[in-house]
């Protein structure tokens, strides 16, 4: 029996669908996670290009929009166990060049910027009453990285019972095996995954 077989079998990977109104969370696309000298990786360049066009969809229709960042104080005060493990992510403070989003994807006035110190973008944050003040039951996940952040958000937005979609080519991680792997795990307990063009088909429709 194969993996996908013994998945379907036990009748894992159903859909959850899209609700009334979607939230888009772009988390850390910033600087640091595309420079390959620092946190990122090839896809992860891919990722942010293929995200343009979805944030202009998003914008048009004038849907709510968080971006996240990792920022540590410079005076180290908020090193914690994420640090531990990664000691270079203390790097990413509030000024540092490494911790600014993307140029291509800076929000505008009205878009959410928020600030964490863990992986997932709903932990300490308050992230899950912003969505939910603005009537959001459906979150649009993508972002850095698939392996890490990406599926921390993906497992606590499900937790927060947000519907929950990943745009499967506007995430990106270090390397291809962790970043397949993730998502296919996703796709069986946490989340719908789709390609951008289908999800932005989908949102036309609504």
């Amino acid at each position: 029996m194969s993996r996908e077989d013994i998945y379907r079998h036990q009748n894992f990977g159903q859909s959850s669908g899209i609700g009334a109104r979607c939230g888009l969370v772009l988390v850390d696309f910033v600087n640091g996670f595309v420079d390959e000298d620092a946190f990122g990786g090839p896809h992860i360049a891919a990722a942010v290009e293929r995200t343009g066009p979805l944030l202009d969809a998003f914008r048009s229709r004038e849907l709510p929009i968080a971006h996240t960042r990792v920022v540590f104080a410079d005076d180290g005060s908020q090193r914690n166990v994420f640090c531990m493990k990664v000691p270079s992510l203390s790097k990413l403070t509030e000024t540092a060049a490494v911790s600014q989003i993307v140029p291509s994807l800076a929000p505008r006035p009205g878009e959410h910027v928020l600030r964490k110190t863990s992986a997932s973008a709903f932990f300490s944050t308050g992230l899950s009453h912003w969505l939910r003040l603005r009537g959001v039951d459906t979150a649009v996940v993508v972002g850095c990285t698939t392996s890490g952040c990406i599926r921390a958000t993906v497992i606590d937005a499900m937790q927060h019972d947000f519907r929950t979609v990943v745009i499967e080519d506007c995430v990106g991680d270090r390397a291809i095996e962790p970043h397949e792997a993730n998502l296919f795990d996703m796709r069986q307990k946490y989340a719908d995954v789709m390609p951008r063009d289908a999800f932005i088909s989908l949102l036309a429709k609504g």
